[in-house]
C-alpha cells in the first residue's frame, strides 16, 4: 500500500511540475483564431487534457483545474486552482458549477471520481497513454467530447514537429531524476519520462523496474547513463549541476565523470498533449548536444 502510494504522489509530482516553470514556457501550441461559441463549463484535471482544450480554442470555457494544469499561462487568471487531483475534495469542484468534467485514467483518486458520479455532473475520463498515437487519441478524443471537429491540426503539428528529430547514432542512456526537496526518485519503464527519451533518439536508463522509485547509489551506478535528465526547478532546487553531479553515486557514472546534465521545463516534457512534438525535438537537441 505505500508503495503505491509513493508512485502515486511522485506520478502527480511529475505532471504538475509548478506554475512557476511552465509559465516561463514560451513554445505556444496555435489556437483557433475564433473561439467556438459554447455554454460548457468545464473542469479539467489532467494537464495535457487542458492544454488540448486551450489549443482547440475553447480556454475561456475552463472553469476550474487541477496542479497540473499549468499551460497556458494565461488559465491562472481564469480557472480555479482545485489543488492536486490525488488529494482533491468535491467540495471545490462543485462550488465553480461545472457542467462537464474531464480527467485522465492516470491519475484521479477513486474517492473523488465515486463522488463526482453521485453529483450527476457530465464526466469523462480518458484512457491517457504516453505515446504518439495515445496522445493523438487522446486529442480526438477530448475534442469530440467537448464538441470540436478542427483537431486534425493539433495532431498534424505533432508529426511536422517529430519529423524534425535528428538520429543520434548511438543512443545515450539518459537516467530522469525528479527532484522535490528531499525527495529523489529515478523514472523506469512506462512512464511517461522514459517514453519521451525514447522518442527523442535516447535509451531510458533503468527498465528493470515500473513507475519510479527512490534514488540509491546502487541503482544509479548500475544504471550507468551517459547523461542525467531533470525538470528544471528539479535541477535548480537540487543546486544545480555542482548539486546534481553530487547526488549519491552520480560521480561513478560516465554522467557524472563527464558533467552531462540537462534540464527541460516540467510541465512541456511530462504533459503528453498538444506540446509532444516540441518537447521531444527540444529533448532531442539537448542530447545531441551532449553526446558529441
Amino acid at each position: 500500500m505505500k508503495k503505491f502510494i509513493l508512485a502515486a504522489s511522485v506520478l502527480v509530482a511529475v505532471y504538475s511540475c509548478k506554475k512557476e516553470e511552465s509559465a516561463k514556457t514560451g513554445n505556444a501550441t496555435e489556437v483557433n483564431a475564433e473561439t467556438p461559441k459554447s455554454n460548457n463549463k468545464i473542469v479539467t484535471l489532467n494537464g495535457g487534457i487542458t492544454e488540448i482544450i486551450a489549443a482547440l480554442g475553447h480556454e475561456k470555457e475552463i472553469v476550474g483545474t487541477d496542479v497540473t494544469s499549468t499551460y497556458p499561462a494565461s488559465l491562472k487568471s481564469t480557472a480555479v486552482d482545485l489543488g492536486h487531483v490525488r488529494s482533491m475534495t468535491i467540495e471545490p469542484i462543485m462550488a465553480v458549477s461545472p457542467t462537464l468534467i474531464l480527467a485522465s485514467d492516470k491519475d484521479i483518486n477513486p474517492a473523488l471520481m465515486g463522488k463526482i458520479k453521485s453529483s450527476g455532473i457530465k464526466t469523462e475520463v480518458f484512457k491517457q497513454e504516453f505515446t504518439v498515437d495515445g496522445t493523438k487519441k487522446l486529442i480526438a478524443d477530448v475534442a469530440k467530447t467537448i464538441g470540436s471537429s478542427d483537431y486534425q491540426k493539433l495532431n498534424d503539428k505533432i508529426d511536422a514537429d517529430l519529423k524534425q528529430i535528428r538520429p543520434i547514432a548511438k543512443k545515450p542512456k539518459v537516467l530522469f531524476i525528479y527532484a522535490r526537496g528531499n525527495m529523489l526518485m529515478v523514472a523506469g519503464k512506462n512512464t511517461p519520462m522514459a517514453s519521451l527519451i525514447e522518442i527523442a533518439g535516447g535509451e531510458n536508463a533503468v527498465n528493470d523496474f515500473e513507475d519510479f522509485k527512490p534514488l540509491t547509489p546502487e541503482a544509479v551506478v548500475k544504471a550507468n547513463p551517459d547523461v542525467l535528465f531533470f525538470f528544471t526547478s528539479g535541477l535548480q532546487g537540487a543546486g544545480g549541476n555542482e548539486g546534481a553531479l553530487k547526488m549519491p553515486g552520480v560521480s561513478q557514472t560516465n554522467a557524472g565523470k563527464n558533467k552531462k546534465i540537462i534540464a527541460m521545463d516540467g510541465g512541456l516534457v511530462s504533459g503528453f498533449g498538444p506540446r509532444l512534438g516540441e518537447a521531444a525535438v527540444g529533448l532531442n537537441k539537448l542530447l545531441i548536444e551532449n553526446t558529441k
